[in-house]
């Protein structure tokens, strides 16, 4: 089964937040609050489905974080599950292939249903069922069958061991819903959802999305305002940045310009201007990816050169205005198992001489013609300036003749299906925060990059008993090794990683606990006034 994904849709300003954020306490009972108003933010994203069925979008899954109760959920700062909608969960005994979850009593959905282990199960099956093209079917592909016992447990029986289960049903993918609202084997299109979670959706259209506090909910969090109200930008960067100026919205989300961004992040008169800035950390990653089937790209020598050649430092500087961080390696800070492989292996600053012994070694002696392929329509705006520095860094060594070349999102994705591209670029949004989802879906089978790229250790060994090991701390070796043959071989070139902000109105508080690499966007933190 061809692995979908979530790909960075535009650049965002990204980076680490000062401080380590710590998990969120147990309150249980309705989420309504008694001392915050209605919200209202602006955000450039789509919200492209408001059935967890469909959507595999930031934008969407947002919708879904807020509205959905899911088995087990990401405490703030966190990036291991915790029970949510259930009490308790854990693997039996022995192996992790038995994941067995025991609901919270009193659970119920905005329209007063009980849920009741019968809807949890219904929603993952008909998730599988329908398996819709843009939607998480393939993160529960180790999913055999599901159990119900009595209405209050949940058996999971996995195909093989999944020791990343809980953090893929901790996702948007485990988003669970009425089974009287929802037909088994179709999308909901009516642009409703009836979920248990923090908000209700009151209603969606082209220009906004309307949410109330839920007063049903039972679960770990409560909501510090009434209500948000999000106002749809449908890609507008400008008019976001003009209506956050004008204070029609109190906050802006996935939206400003990263050179927008840095300005009032560095403008001393900022919160003169009532707006402040708040950075937090981000697992979004930006890769080149090399076709190793390619005539120019599938050399070793080739690939090796330009990892000797890249500048990360110079890129995120001068392209994204340092809100992005260097990336060196495959599995991004603030992740286990973080490594910086490809800066032990081709250093931190540019080595011509380096990148010259290395096409010597593939037997090249002339100029290397290159051409990097970009789509801004799907990375944003900035991609193509970010592929004309490289082939810039590139060209000044030298040792390549490159050029870069830009097309839409539909034919650039056909073009590498069908092999055209030797180099090209691809974003990645993490489903969960953990290792696996940083390495299988680029190096497993039916892997997301489609560029040819094999390595028995990796698909034999490294992913399987990774997988296996519950003890997420104890894989750390086994995804080092991965990261050392994956910089030794570079089907990939990490670029940057990102940094989440929000740049809010004074008198907005709590979105601290809302930018994580857990990429949950926590509407409940957020209070104003």
């Amino acid at each position: 089964m061809k692995i979908r994904n979530r790909w960075l849709t535009a650049p965002l300003a990204a980076g680490v937040a000062a401080g380590a954020l710590t998990g969120c306490g147990t309150q249980q009972g309705g989420a309504s609050a008694s001392d915050g108003g209605s919200v209202v933010m602006g955000m450039s994203d789509d919200i492209l489905a408001t059935d967890p069925a469909s959507g595999y979008d930031p934008g969407s899954w947002l919708l879904f974080n807020n509205v959905f109760q899911s088995l087990l959920s990401f405490p703030k700062g966190s990036s291991t599950p915790q029970p949510e909608a259930a009490q308790a969960c854990s693997f039996d005994a022995g192996g992790s292939t038995v994941y067995r979850c025991t609901l919270r009593p009193g659970l119920a959905f905005s329209n007063g249903d009980k849920l009741t282990s019968e809807d949890v199960k219904y929603s993952f099956e008909r998730i599988l069922k329908i398996n819709d093209d843009s939607g998480p079917a393939p993160m529960l592909a180790t999913l055999g069958k599901v159990d119900t016992p009595d209405a209050a447990t949940v058996v999971f029986h996995l195909k093989v061991p999944d020791a990343t289960f809980p953090s893929k049903i901790a996702s948007g993918a485990g988003s669970i819903v009425d089974h009287k609202e929802y037909p088994a084997d179709k999308l909901r299109t009516d642009g409703k959802a009836v979920g248990s979670g923090v908000y209700k959706l009151d209603s969606f259209g082209e220009k906004q999305a309307v949410f109330s506090v839920n007063s049903a909910y039972k679960g770990t969090v409560r909501a510090k305002n009434t209500g948000l109200t999000l106002k749809l930008f449908h890609g507008d960067q400008k008019a976001l940045a003009v209506a956050l100026d004008k204070g029609d919205v109190d906050l802006a989300y996935r939206g400003l310009t990263a050179k927008d961004t840095a300005a009032l992040q560095a403008s001393s008169t900022a919160g003169k201007k009532g707006v402040d800035v708040i950075e937090g950390t981000s697992a979004e990653v930006q890769d080149l990816v090399f076709n190793m089937k390619d005539p120019v790209a599938g050399k070793l020598g080739v690939r090796k050169a330009i990892a000797y050649l890249v500048d990360r430092e110079a890129l995120v500087r001068d392209v994204y205005s340092s809100t992005a961080s260097p990336l060196y390696s495959v599995v991004p800070s603030g992740i286990t198992a973080h490594s910086t492989a490809f800066f032990d292996a081709y250093g931190g600053s540019p080595q011509p001489a380096k990148a010259k012994a290395a096409l010597h070694s593939a037997g090249i002696t002339g100029k290397v013609k290159l051409t990097l392929w970009s789509t801004p329509s799907r990375y944003g705006p900035s991609t193509d300036e970010e592929l004309r520095t490289i082939a810039a860094q590139l060209n000044a060594s030298g040792l390549f003749d490159a050029d870069v070349k830009s097309v839409e999102f539909k034919q650039y994705e056909k073009d590498i299906e069908a092999g055209k591209y030797g180099v090209y670029v691809k974003g990645w949004v993490p489903d969960y925060p953990d290792p696996d989802n940083f390495t299988l879906p680029f190096f497993g089978k039916g892997n997301v990059l489609s560029n040819n790229y094999t390595d028995k250790q990796i698909t034999d060994e490294i992913l399987p008993e990774t997988a296996a090991t519950a003890d997420r701390g104890a894989t750390e070796a086994d995804f080092a090794r991965l990261q050392d043959i994956v910089a030794d071989d570079v089907p990939v070139l990490p670029l940057w990683q990102g940094k989440q902000y929000a740049v809010a109105r004074t008198g907005i508080t709590g979105l601290e606990w809302t930018l994580d690499p857990s990429t949950v966007f926590r509407f409940w933190e957020i209070k104003k006034g």
